[in-house]
């Protein structure tokens, strides 16, 4: 496999790195990008040098979550294609969740909608202190709904309960306190900050670390399961099909207002 829309490499102590390429767009992804996510975990997940994982991405905005064009043509199609299209995003957020290997989450500027689900996935985050987070969909007649399961666990359901329904932008000292983030740093404090985090973990047993991740997903309260992974597809199809799902896509993509604020 040749990766399109990312980088990726592995350095000599096992630290594998995966960077989200498509700065043009601000790392938005749409359906083939999934598509390479999940091929390049996969391969990662099986390759017995890899110790540590780092997610980041090159340009201004870590991600602006999905791509226009992808929008649009989801706008287009019925409920079952959108369910497979929601799938295919919900079996990436489950590798990235599952990953046996320790994952650490880099982000710099904007971080928008499934994005801020792909930090949630990660076992650590820190960010520079330019970052900031947006649950978004609702502005838009969607809901955050594959990606609720893990940024919930991340936030609680009291925070959710604010930001799911506002699609407020916060900023990334406000994700530290959420429990979103572990750590705020300066833009030039990131990559120092990374390696002194990959030091502690490689100091540790690499079976060891796997089986305390794999201990963590079985004790940890509602298992990210399969009937919860369908429910949440089928949440999101469901409403990208509905009528003001459709009326706010359309309404984003052609940037205008959608209906339910003409009167306001």
């Amino acid at each position: 496999m040749n990766p399109i829309y990312t980088q990726v490499s592995i350095d000599q102590r096992g630290v594998a790195s995966l960077v989200l390429n498509r700065p043009e767009v601000h790392n938005a992804f749409d359906d083939l990008m999934i598509a390479e996510l999940i091929q390049v975990l996969d391969k990662l997940a099986a390759d017995t040098t890899v110790k540590v994982l780092v997610l980041s991405s090159n340009g201004k905005n870590f991600s602006a979550g999905a791509d226009l064009n992808w929008m649009r043509s989801m706008a287009e199609k019925d409920y079952q294609q959108n369910l497979d299209d929601a799938n295919e995003l919900a079996m990436l957020m489950h590798k990235l969740d599952s990953f046996p290997k320790p994952t650490i989450a880099v982000v710099q500027g904007a971080a928008f909608g499934g994005a801020v689900g792909l930090v949630a996935c990660c076992d650590i985050a820190i960010a520079s202190d330019n970052a900031s987070f947006c649950l978004s969909e609702v502005k838009i007649g969607l809901i955050p709904a594959v990606i609720s399961p893990y940024v919930m666990r991340a936030l609680g359901e009291r925070q959710c309960r604010r930001y799911f329904l506002t699609a407020e932008r916060f900023s990334a000292d406000t994700a530290k306190q959420l429990g979103l983030l572990h750590e705020v740093l300066e833009k030039e404090a990131l990559s120092s900050s990374v390696d002194k985090l990959i030091h502690s973990l490689l100091q540790n047993s690499p079976a060891a670390v796997t089986s305390a991740k794999q201990l963590l997903a079985e004790i940890y309260q509602q298992a990210i399961d399969e009937p919860l992974i369908k429910l949440t597809t089928a949440a999101i199809a469901r409403i990208r099909v509905s009528e003001e799902g459709q009326e706010g896509l359309q309404a984003f993509l052609t940037k205008r207002q959608p209906n339910w604020l003409q009167d306001n």
